[in-house]
């Protein structure tokens, strides 16, 4: 059967059309690459692309403090070192509905391990009522607090004393950007906004829901500039716009965010209520997005469970849950999977407007494996964050059932000594790689008859030829050809030995 299906490719490149080139060889030097789209597959076989659900792991910590409350939300996790850090909104008994409400404030919870959350107690604006609490910003500039989103600013040369950074901001008057040295005190970066609701258009007219949602930027390494991916209104639907800076504090290049499946056709447009986009912190030239999906008008409960759960009566006639997408750079999200990523789960709570929002960042939490936080019960006296867990790099897979198959990749061009791959199998499953030429001749010594089957589950897995290391063929084009059984392949990276 592998013999027929290399046959097979043959003959199709063959095929086609003088005009037709083959493709273009990808430069994936040292990075790891995950296989969350199609971008280094040429052929598959017997496989398909399957997106992995992320695994229940049951309540991070509740929204208990008087300041904080049902309306908790727009959370953002970050890993600095040793310590985890939750940022997310406080409303306490403020109207949900003003967004400006200048009662709301930011709040911080704290974790050694990424698995146990405390609430610190400081004195940075203290309360009549907790002289000592967990707040971290009230509200300086109008709507700041609503959706201040922070990051960890990896730009090289960045001043010590702006390694956090954040934006935050409504409709009017727009972003303000925010600096600190250590996460808890925090400084505006100038007096005014440093993005408008005029500014963000992308065409005339689109003015409604601007800013409306967890607005959120970084430093690209691989785009070398800032990018905010902030939200917008087009055409009645919730979407993702993104723009470009060099200093975070001005912005140029709007851009309507579009999303292209692996045939290239365009899925259904849905309201994206936040996006959620971040570099992923094993391959930062991938873009994640956890994006929740908000389904307006949806209603799954009735009036009589809604009271029983407690939830605000505005705040059960919608649906939402979260999908997963990824961006290579430019105006193109991958919408390979738009099946939910966290569908809700059982109980009537969690089949109410707004919940299911995935929290910003997706962190590592143990040598194998990273969370996904999310925001559940909203609107409701339970209203908490949750945690799910994935294995490292394991957004996605390569997935071969019993009866196995095949992938070919597109030419790629490599740096290294050595083939790792991040890969599961069962007990009677298996994964062997040959290397070939761009023309799918196979390499000597690197054959599939010289590659030692890799059997088992593992992050970082060396595959071992009997040519030896790989060194000889860095630096040219190669075509891999993965023959796997009832396995999946999440990654791979050559690197250095």
């Amino acid at each position: 059967m592998n013999r027929i299906f290399a046959m097979t490719l043959l003959a199709l490149a063959a095929a086609l059309p003088a005009w037709a080139a083959p493709p273009e060889a990808v430069d994936i030097g040292s990075r790891r690459e995950l296989f969350v789209d199609h971008h280094l597959i040429d052929a598959l076989s017997g496989l398909e692309l399957r997106m992995q659900r992320p695994v229940d792991r049951g309540p991070a910590f509740a929204f208990d403090k008087p300041w904080e409350g049902p309306f908790s939300g727009y959370v953002t996790v970050l890993h600095d070192g040793d310590t985890y850090r939750a940022y997310y909104r406080g409303m306490g008994e403020s109207d949900a509905g003003k967004d400006s409400n200048p009662e709301q404030v930011v709040c911080l919870a704290e974790s050694n391990d990424g698995l146990h959350w405390t609430k610190p107690e400081l004195d940075l604006f203290p309360r009549k009522s907790a002289p000592k609490n967990n707040i971290v910003l009230r509200a300086d500039a109008p709507g700041v607090t609503h959706n201040f989103a922070p990051f960890l600013d990896t730009r090289p040369g960045v001043k010590p004393g702006e390694r956090y950074k954040a934006l935050g901001g409504v409709d009017e008057p727009g972003l303000f950007a925010y600096a600190s040295a250590d996460g808890l005190h925090w400084r505006r970066l100038q007096d005014g906004p440093v993005f408008t609701k005029r500014q963000a258009q992308v065409n005339e007219g689109e003015n409604a829901y601007v800013f409306d949602s967890h607005n959120v930027a970084f430093w690209s390494e691989a785009e070398g500039k800032y990018l905010l991916y902030y939200r917008i209104y087009k055409d009645d639907k919730r979407r993702i716009a993104r723009v470009e800076s060099d200093d975070l504090l001005t912005w140029s290049n709007p851009t309507l965010m579009e999303y292209r499946r692996a045939n290239g056709e365009a899925p259904p447009i849905e309201h994206l209520y936040t996006s959620e986009t971040q570099p992923y912190f094993r391959a930062p030239h991938i873009s994640i997005a956890t994006a929740a999906r908000f389904m307006p008008g949806r209603v799954a409960i009735t009036e009589e469970q809604a009271k029983a759960i407690g939830v605000d009566p505005r705040y059960f006639h919608d649906l939402s849950d979260a999908i997963f997408m990824s961006t290579r750079g430019g105006a193109i999200y991958d919408a390979t999977f738009m099946e939910a990523f966290v569908a809700p789960g059982v109980g009537a709570e969690n089949w109410t407007s707004r919940t299911n929002y995935p929290a910003r960042f997706v962190v590592q939490s143990g040598p194998a494996e990273m969370t996904l936080h999310v925001n559940q019960n909203y609107g409701q006296p339970t209203a908490h964050l949750r945690r799910y867990s994935l294995r490292l790099d394991g957004f996605a897979a390569v997935h071969a059932d019993y009866d196995g198959g095949e992938m070919i990749t597109k030419p790629l061009i490599f740096d290294g000594s050595r083939l790792s791959l991040n890969f599961a199998t069962s007990a009677a499953g298996g994964v062997k790689v040959e290397i070939q030429r761009p023309d799918g001749t196979p390499i000597p010594g690197f054959a599939l008859g010289d590659c030692a089957e890799l059997i088992g589950n593992e992050i970082d897995r060396p595959v071992t030829f009997a040519g030896g290391d790989l060194s000889s063929l860095a630096g040219q084009p190669v075509r891999l050809r993965f023959v796997m059984k009832d396995a999946d392949l999440f990654a791979l990276r050559f690197e250095a030995d």
